[in-house]
């Protein structure tokens, strides 16, 4: 579980694709500093809201983990080279402030930016919204970019938008991103619960009738 609160952007050394027919796996080598801090094998981090598991602990600082073919398919993490930047975040520890919100780092779509609009105190971030994720997005509710918990200040059946203050775009990939690049979305899991549990109702409803 993490909380969307970025610690800091890690650079990608490496992406070796697994080139055996059918697999489409990969290793992922990261340069950081402060998440391998106290890092162990084994270890969940958030890299672009993805959550990976520490395969190996670099003595220069940073480390590597296995992606299965489907998690460069659906996320975007497959679209990084080397070079590419990425925000990275530790599991939350149990009695830490959660200054976020309950983020899984399981990635529910990709989106693409379609505006940048600047503006003295802060900057409006436009991105399109997947249809099937429409019902779990909602203005001044919570979601998850690239691993960063944002606020929702606007959104329709196609696209929805948040503010970005200075200090996320200083600390965070946000800055450098520009229109047409892909994110990863994670909406509020509680969303998704909830309308599990009401689905559920209205079929046990419909069974009692019967």
């Amino acid at each position: 579980m993490f909380t969307g609160l970025i610690e800091e952007v890690g650079v990608v050394r490496a992406l070796e694709v697994n080139k055996t027919a059918g697999s489409g796996s990969a290793v992922l080598t990261i340069g950081c500093e402060i998440v391998t801090d106290d890092a162990a094998i084994g270890d969940s981090i958030a890299v672009n809201g993805v959550c990976l598991t520490v395969t190996e602990l670099l003595p220069d600082g940073g480390f590597a983990c296995d992606m299965m073919g489907e998690t460069l398919a659906r996320t975007s993490l497959g679209d990084i080279e080397e070079g590419s930047s990425v925000n990275l975040e530790r599991a939350m520890v149990a009695g830490d402030r959660l200054g976020g919100h309950m983020v899984q780092g399981h990635v529910d779509g990709v989106s693409e930016i379609l505006d940048i609009t600047e503006f003295p105190e802060w900057t409006t971030v436009t991105y399109t919204l997947p249809a099937e994720l429409v019902p779990y997005v909602v203005e001044k509710g919570s979601i998850t970019i690239d691993g960063t918990s944002l606020t929702v200040t606007a959104a329709d059946e196609a696209t929805f938008s948040v503010g970005l203050i200075p200090h996320t775009m200083a600390v965070t990939t946000h800055g450098a991103r520009r229109v047409g690049d892909r994110v990863n979305l994670e909406v509020d899991i509680i969303a998704k619960y909830v309308e599990r549990q009401l689905a559920t109702r209205g079929l046990t409803e419909e069974k009692a009738i019967a």
